[in-house]
């Protein structure tokens, strides 16, 4: 096949620090290259992914309407030039617009809540059988489907290749948090639970220096660091991240939000680290409660976690990620889809 994949302007692919969904194209690119099939992407200028074929887009704004007018038409440009079988967009809805009563298939792909207003517009003005969504995850998909339109629900991946599994650690372990240091992600409570079970916690992630989250920075998260345990490491870099997770008793991220998603959970699970969090958004399609980690509602809960990990076997947690949250798993999944859209779409 011939397939064109499209990322948002803002960052390049693969991102040179932060940018997970442009991670997330640049090896579904390269996974996809090495099935055979040949791949075009449209991407910000830059980008370095070796796709067979990259197009710039012009407008560097995904909120800007003149950039995204521009990017409209770019895309076009692009695929009367490469000419795909298929375009699958990790963008802008809106640069699909001109595309929607053709005869390429389209997979939109939703990392977010979808805005219900935008997908059922789309979905009314698509021809029948061309436009396919998809949700990084059921919960994203099922948020997605009262609003019309055909819907699947396929993860994210962690890139298994590249972390390093840990088979067990030492009884001094620490617990670690990495995420984006703020209140939808729980790090207080991670400090809590790490300081009634008298662990050592690592906390890795950037965090905000002004705003509600500044304060919450200042206000919740700083005063306990060098105390009892606690400990900020910074922003880590793919290699710092893999020796963190990889020495951690577990990662505990108790989000306080529905996750869209979360590449790190499945990136824990690959260095066979248990998952402590809870039950919000796509968590309970990642992490089975007492096989991979627990899903908590409480900071006790967080604490009688803690008492529990003995319990995961970290050979378990690393199979969970191989065999569903794996570069090879995923792309078999989107591989399939693409040949559902293919063949729901009549040939002219």
């Amino acid at each position: 096949m011939r397939l064109l994949l499209t990322a948002d302007p803002e960052i390049t692919v693969p991102p040179r620090t932060y940018g997970g969904i442009e991670r997330i194209v640049d090896v579904l690119v390269r996974r996809l290259r090495d099935e055979g099939h040949e791949v075009g992407l449209v991407a910000r200028q830059g980008s370095e992914c070796p796709a067979d074929r990259l197009f710039a887009w012009p407008g560097e704004s995904s909120l800007s309407v003149s950039d995204t007018l521009r990017n409209m038409w770019a895309l076009r440009r692009a695929v009367t030039s490469f000419q795909p079988d298929l375009i699958h967009s990790y963008s802008r809805i809106a640069y699909l617009l001109p595309h929607l009563r053709g005869r390429v298939p389209l997979v939109m792909s939703f990392q977010r809540d979808p805005t219900p207003r935008t997908v059922g517009l789309a979905a009314r003005l698509a021809a029948p059988h061309v436009l396919t969504f998809t949700g990084c995850s059921e919960y994203i998909a099922n948020c997605g489907r009262p609003s019309g339109g055909e819907w699947y629900g396929i993860p994210n991946f962690a890139d298994t290749d590249a972390l390093a599994f840990s088979p067990s650690v030492g009884a001094d372990a620490p617990l670690v948090f990495l995420s984006r240091v703020e209140s939808i992600k729980g790090a207080h409570w991670a400090i809590e639970i790490a300081r009634r079970t008298n662990q050592p916690l690592l906390i890795a992630g950037n965090h905000a220096e002004s705003g509600e989250e500044g304060r919450y920075w200042q206000e919740q998260i700083e005063p306990w660091l060098g105390r009892d345990g606690i400990e900020y490491v910074g922003p880590v870099d793919d290699v710092q991240k893999n020796a963190l997770l990889g020495r951690a008793r577990a990662m505990v991220v108790p989000i306080q939000w529905d996750e869209p998603f979360g590449i790190v959970f499945a990136e824990a699970l690959a260095c066979g680290t248990p998952v402590i969090s809870c039950p919000r958004g796509a968590l309970p399609e990642i992490v089975r409660p007492g096989v991979d980690g627990f899903l908590i509602r409480s900071i006790e809960e967080g604490c009688e976690a803690v008492t529990k990990l003995g319990t995961i076997d970290r050979a378990t947690c690393r199979r969970r990620a191989e065999e569903h949250f794996s570069p090879s798993a995923v792309v078999a999944r989107y591989l399939d889809l693409y040949a559902r859209a293919r063949a729901r779409l009549p040939r002219a």
